[in-house]
């Protein structure tokens, strides 16, 4: 998640489990505290996939973070007298502001290495979308009410329990409207069906009112969008082809192999002029992806693997988000992509699906 919502969950947790006395000291501490283990962005890889891949693991691990919390709560206590009131109490505090960071960000679909080293397996449920308004304003409001509008301790501990429990019930929220989405899915007759696909439903950013529902199996994908505010299920499947007959020309090459173990699958493959491009599918929407690179050459010799290269953006966000916006309130159509970001205006093919 952003890092100011690190910032106030962190907070909140550590002023929850210190001394009534002690919640405003320890909201400082949680604050701080929540944003550590994003600081692993400040080591910088040669390869780009490199410094996708190893964000969120060493620093995000369950099993390091408590050693680390024991480490920074034993230099505080020789630091800051006020500790020592209730040592047991602010170890507690110093723990959940470090660990409740990866446990958020495993509720995102970017992927976040819980058990490093033992099993660095990424783990991305993507119910939650990385910066979402409802999850940390709740958050955020009973950590200012804690810090300068509460008066006595149990208005304290009611502005942290309120706080908390909303966020947390939105939280599962997010969890059931994802499943909700994803059974839509499988129930949908219009949906094209392949019996390897894999099926992936992310939120649309801000909100857990619209979703993306992907499908991917051998040589192409397929994508839909599902409001709930207007829609029954996810409609209309577009079908986009990802040149997996590169497939074996690309395996071994590390960048490649890092991202497809690292996107659980949930990659495309393009060839545009005279290179190869790897997109992760997982965040962005056709043909507007967060993360896309260039890993290898194409010639009149064949294909050529080379260092990875992060590209830009193919669209301006800006066109996406207003198409997400209007796409919230509207029935499932074929629409016309946005801003013409592709060649061709999506048109129903008998089976129901938008062909491309």
């Amino acid at each position: 998640m952003d890092s100011i919502t690190q910032m106030v969950l962190g907070a909140a947790v550590a002023a929850a489990v210190v001394p009534a006395q002690q919640r405003r000291r320890a909201l400082i501490y949680g604050a701080v505290l929540g944003t550590v283990p994003d600081l692993d962005v400040l080591v910088r890889y040669a390869d780009p996939v490199d410094n996708m891949t190893w964000h969120r693991s060493y620093s995000h691990s369950l099993l390091l973070l408590p050693p680390l919390a024991w480490l920074l709560w034993w230099l505080a206590r020789r630091l800051d007298k006020a500790i020592a009131v209730a040592p047991g109490r602010w170890l507690g505090a110093f723990l959940l502001a470090l660990a409740t960071h990866p446990l958020l960000d495993a509720f995102t679909v970017y992927g976040t290495q819980l058990w490093w080293p033992l099993d660095p397996t990424p783990v991305g449920l993507g119910s939650i979308f990385i910066i979402d308004p409802l999850y940390t304003l709740p958050l955020m409001g009973a950590v200012l009410w804690l810090g300068w509008r509460a008066r006595s301790p149990a208005a304290g501990r009611r502005a942290l329990t309120t706080g908390l429990t909303v966020s947390s019930c939105y939280l599962l929220w997010s969890v059931l409207a994802q499943q909700y989405v994803l059974d839509r899915a499988l129930a949908d007759t219009q949906r094209p069906t392949e019996a390897s696909a894999s099926l992936l439903a992310t939120p649309a950013p801000l909100t857990t009112l619209l979703w993306r529902v992907v499908q991917r199996q051998p040589g192409s994908y397929d994508e839909a969008y599902m409001s709930l505010w207007a829609d029954s299920a996810p409609t209309p499947w577009v079908r986009h082809r990802s040149r997996d007959d590169l497939v074996p020309a690309l395996t071994g090459h590390p960048p490649y192999d890092r991202m497809v173990w690292f996107t659980h699958g949930f990659y495309g493959l393009k060839a545009e002029t005279d290179r190869v491009i790897l997109e992760d599918l997982r965040m962005g929407s056709e043909p507007v992806y967060v993360f896309r690179f260039a890993i290898a050459e194409t010639g009149d010799d064949g294909l050529r693997t080379k260092p990875a290269v992060q590209l830009d953006q193919a669209q301006p966000r800006s066109v996406m988000f207003s198409w997400l916006a209007e796409r919230l309130f509207s029935p499932g159509s074929c629409l016309e992509t946005p801003d013409r970001m592709l060649a061709a205006k999506p048109t129903p093919s008998p089976s129901g699906s938008c062909e491309r």
